[in-house]
This record gives C-alpha cells, structure tokens and sequence, in this order.
C-alpha cells in the first residue's frame, strides 16, 4: 500500500491491525471535534454576526416607533405567515422579535453560517494536512464523519438559538412583554408563548440539517476547505434563487430551502402541522441521501493529506 494514503477504517499502518475504540473514545472525538470548531475565529465571528441581527432590528424598529406609531400598520392576526406579519408585533410585544429575527436570518445568513462550517468539516482538515492523522487514529473513516456531521448539527442548533437567545433579550430591554396574540388572533400566555419560541427555534435548527448534510458531501468532493465552502453557499443562493421562480414551481416542493419559513404556523392555534411535517421530512431525506454520498465518498477516497 502506498505509505502517503491512509488504510481503511481501524487499520493501524504498519500493523495491519484492527482497533475497536470505545464508546467513550467516541465521546472523546466528539468533544475534541467540538472544541475546536468553537474555538475558531471564523465561528465565532459567524456567531456574532447572528448575535448582532436581532440587536439590529430591534434598535430599528424602536427608532421607527419611537414617536408611538406602529410599524407596518399590521394587526394581531397578521396576514402573513414570515417576518412582515412578525414584524408589525415587536413594538407591542418583544416576544416577536424572537420571530422576526429568525425569519430575517433563516433564508441567507444561518444556512450560510451552517454551510461555512459544514464545507469546511472535511476538507478543512486535508487542506491543513491532518485528515491523514486523524484517520491514523482509531476513528475510522464512518465514525470521524459521522463525528463530522453531528458537530456540525450541534452548531446548527447553537448557531440558531445564538439567534433567538439575542433576540429575546433584546427583545424585552426594548419592547414591553406579556400575553402575545397568534397569528390566529387568539390570545396566548407570555409563557406559552415562550414554549412556542423554543419549539420554533428547533424546528428553525432542524431545517437546517439538509443544507448541513449538502456541506459535508461537498467537503469531500475537495481537498480545498475555501473551495467547499464557496461550493456549498453558492449552491444554497442558487437553490433560494430557484425557489422563486414561478415557472419552477413544479419541483420547488423539493427543494431544501422551500418549507423554512412554515415555523411561523407554530403561532397559529391550533398549531398548522401539515408544511411543517413536510419540512422535516425533506431535511430528513436531503441528510439521507446527501449523507450516504458523502460516506460513499470519503470511505472510498485516497487520502494523500
């Protein structure tokens, strides 16, 4: 075998020997993995950029309101279901601007953060020439993937409460709060309204795992961590660009992006299942087939990094 490509998965070079690390080995990956993903300046530029959204709008939309009009002229039930019925709200409630923000964030900036991120996990590590040693170590090819991806769906979900956490703080520093009315136009507790933002925040996090799993299967198609990255956003801009084009709309139902903004019938009472249970359904089927790729890919590939 040529010494400069790494041998399968468990197999020590020069040995030939088989090594079953133990779970908490595993465990161990996953944490050193995690620390070094959050450690790094660009994630924690990205995250504060998604910190810095919300602060933003809500210091917009205190300083259109500031001489007590309302913003848009929108009422409680709001006719939309995206951020323009949200936005109408913050001022009488800052609740709402949990919501804004993640509509305002959803369809560029935290699938890009995600995608950064993603397309970097794999050829991130052959770029700076050490894939080669973690595959030495008794990882194996499908157990350090799959420590991949699970990383990356942690920061998918850090990445989106960031996100929300900003928001609802400033949220009540700016805006008074309590009982909030859905979009329905019923009337819900301060509370259960609280509940309805965090289930919207893992829906929001959870529609993200397709764009995740995309990422990945690009980093393995490259040894160049700039080139997947660049890949993997610009496929997310053409597949938003693709997605409002009417003359599309025949397989627009299938692409990744197309449900996201359904979170919003969480605010509906009763809640509307239907585009939500199809969103989690494609993001399912986009980490199944994007993540049997990227296995396919990076188990048979020669590593030479």
């Amino acid at each position: 075998m040529d010494p400069g490509v790494v041998a399968g998965p468990g197999v020590v070079a020069g040995r030939g020997a088989v090594r079953s690390p133990s779970p908490l080995w595993s465990l161990g990956l996953f944490r050193s993995e995690l620390l070094s993903t959050f450690r790094r300046w660009r994630t924690l530029a990205l995250l504060a950029v998604l910190a810095a959204v919300p602060i933003l709008v809500g210091i917009a939309v205190k300083i259109e309101t500031g001489d007590g009009s309302s913003l848009g002229g929108g009422g409680g039930g709001g006719g939309g279901a995206g951020g323009p019925a949200f936005i109408s709200q913050i001022s009488n409630n800052g609740l709402f601007l949990v919501f804004t923000a993640l509509a305002a964030t959803l369809p560029f900036f935290l699938p890009m953060a995600i995608g950064v991120v993603a397309g970097d996990a794999i050829a991130g590590e052959s770029s700076a020439g050490t894939l080669r040693y973690l595959l030495v170590a008794p990882a194996g090819r499908s157990r350090l993937l799959l420590t991949k991806y699970a990383t990356v769906i942690t920061f998918c979900l850090a990445a989106t409460l960031v996100v929300a956490v900003s928001a609802l703080a400033v949220g009540a520093l700016l805006f008074p709060v309590g009982d909030l009315i859905t979009i329905s136009g019923t009337r819900i507790t301060y509370a259960e309204g609280l509940g309805r933002a965090l289930l919207i925040a893992l829906v929001v996090a959870a529609s993200l795992v397709g764009i995740a799993a995309l990422g990945l299967f690009v980093s393995t198609l490259t040894g160049s961590g700039i080139a997947a990255m660049a890949t993997t956003v610009g496929l997310l801009i053409t597949v938003q660009i693709l997605d409002q084009i009417p003359q599309l709309d025949a397989l627009q139902p299938y692409f990744f992006s197309h449900y996201w903004l359904s979170f919003a019938d969480v605010m509906r009472e009763p809640v509307y299942w239907d585009d939500l249970v199809k969103n989690l359904g494609l993001q399912a089927l986009y980490a199944a087939v994007f993540g049997s790729a990227a296995w396919a890919r990076f188990t048979t590939k020669d590593i030479t990094a």
